[in-house]
């Protein structure tokens, strides 16, 4: 999240929507760096994520709280200096009409900071997965959704002076359980009796690789300019 908040190029004063705000780790995380004249609107399209981050961050008055859907944003135009979608598009169902709503609301020369996973995100563990059952898949990201392998292509439409920022990081992960019980925490179906055999499988994967188990990092942050007008 602070690497995150390094991205982030805007004056001492302004107005930012942040859209999928979750818990407001973002937040919680830089509160010390957060300049004293920035407004800061935090939504979901969860109400109890919402009543988290008012939780978290309510005594602030630099936030506010609101339930919201990226595809219909409930304020006027050209209303914020900058929008923050932190890893949440690729959840959104109409990614067009929700990039849309961004640049309606977003003031003339508004910034757009985008952050998502790559093909490469987690890749090892789909690879795992594929080795001891390919009719399983993990939960990873999909090719026809907002990566950082699509996603200019996308933003194209509504932004300008669009630039990626690649963050490099990985896990070396020496725990197996923790391996295991991170991947059933996933979307994975994997029936109770056939648990034992694969626990089995993921330590004698781990042991194969010398006791330490790579799994790639593949996640970035679009920051991008509102267009002046569309074509």
């Amino acid at each position: 999240q602070r690497w995150v908040f390094d991205q982030f190029e805007l004056p001492s004063c302004c107005r930012i929507l942040e859209l999928g705000c979750g818990a407001g780790t973002l937040w919680l995380e830089n509160l010390k760096r957060v300049p004293a004249g920035w407004e800061i609107i935090l939504s979901d399209f969860s109400a109890g994520m919402v009543d988290e981050a008012s939780r978290n961050l309510g005594r602030h008055a630099q936030f506010q709280f609101k339930v919201i859907d990226v595809q219909s944003i409930p304020y006027e135009s050209e209303s914020f200096d900058a929008v923050i979608a932190n890893h949440m598009l690729y959840h959104v169902p109409d990614k067009s009409a929700a990039l849309a709503e961004i640049w309606r609301v977003l003031k003339p020369a508004g910034r757009f900071y985008a952050s998502t996973g790559g093909k490469r995100h987690l890749g090892e563990i789909a690879s795992l997965l594929s080795k001891f059952d390919p009719e399983l898949s993990f939960w990873g990201n999909r090719t026809d959704s907002f990566l950082l392998e699509n996603g200019e292509v996308q933003l194209s439409e509504w932004f300008t002076g669009i630039k990626l920022a690649r963050y490099e990081d990985a896990l070396e992960v020496t725990d197996v359980t923790a391996l295991v019980d991170y991947i059933l925490s996933g979307r994975v179906d994997i029936p109770a009796e056939r648990l034992p055999r694969f626990r089995e499988f993921v330590a004698h994967e781990v042991e194969a690789h010398g006791g330490v188990f790579h799994i790639t990092k593949d996640s970035g942050l679009f920051a991008s300019v509102r267009k002046e007008k569309l074509e």
